[in-house]
């Protein structure tokens, strides 16, 4: 697995991705995503601010995208509400997705791993992000990852748990 900096290039297979990961959430009964988030648009505009990655593999002769995410300091007004417990600087991971293609082989848990890396890199000490509470695969994901929940938001979709780790 290679991880690089998505570009405007990977729109379309990011967008491919996403509509797969969708309908493979919805068959599991996770109404998480849908036409409405995340958008091209959303995924443009992590492009544009340089947060929007992609993680590769070589499969069947070619390069092909098998996991995203964005990493930055960007996060919704909920997340002021959250007992934060880290109070250095830190990092938020959004729209984290597995191609369902990819599922089941730890490219989560991998991609995970160089995020951590990553944003201690950056000068992070703590890493963030949300959970939708009815997604029992992002939440064992985390919670093995060492992630702890610190409050909650309530979206369009229903509950999202706010989750921290100390890096």
């Amino acid at each position: 697995m290679t991880y690089r900096l998505a570009a405007e290039s990977d729109l379309d297979e990011i967008c491919s991705l996403i509509k797969s990961a969708i309908a493979k959430m919805d068959s599991c009964g996770i109404p998480q995503w849908d036409e409405i988030y995340p958008t091209r648009e959303d995924f443009l505009n992590d492009i544009k601010s340089n947060s929007l990655f992609a993680g590769e593999v070589f499969e069947d002769g070619k390069n092909r995208i098998a996991v995203i995410y964005a990493l930055n300091k960007d996060c919704d007004e909920e997340y002021k509400k959250a007992d934060w417990q880290c109070s250095g600087d830190y990092r938020v991971i959004h729209r984290l997705c597995v191609h369902p293609d990819f599922q089941n082989r730890g490219i989560a848990r991998k991609t995970m791993e160089h995020i951590e890396n990553q944003a201690e890199a950056l000068g992070a000490k703590c890493l963030r992000l949300d959970v939708f509470s009815k997604n029992p695969f992002s939440l064992r994901l985390y919670e093995h990852a060492g992630y702890y929940k610190t409050g909650e938001a309530n979206w369009r979709k229903g509950l999202f748990y706010l989750m921290e780790k100390k890096i």
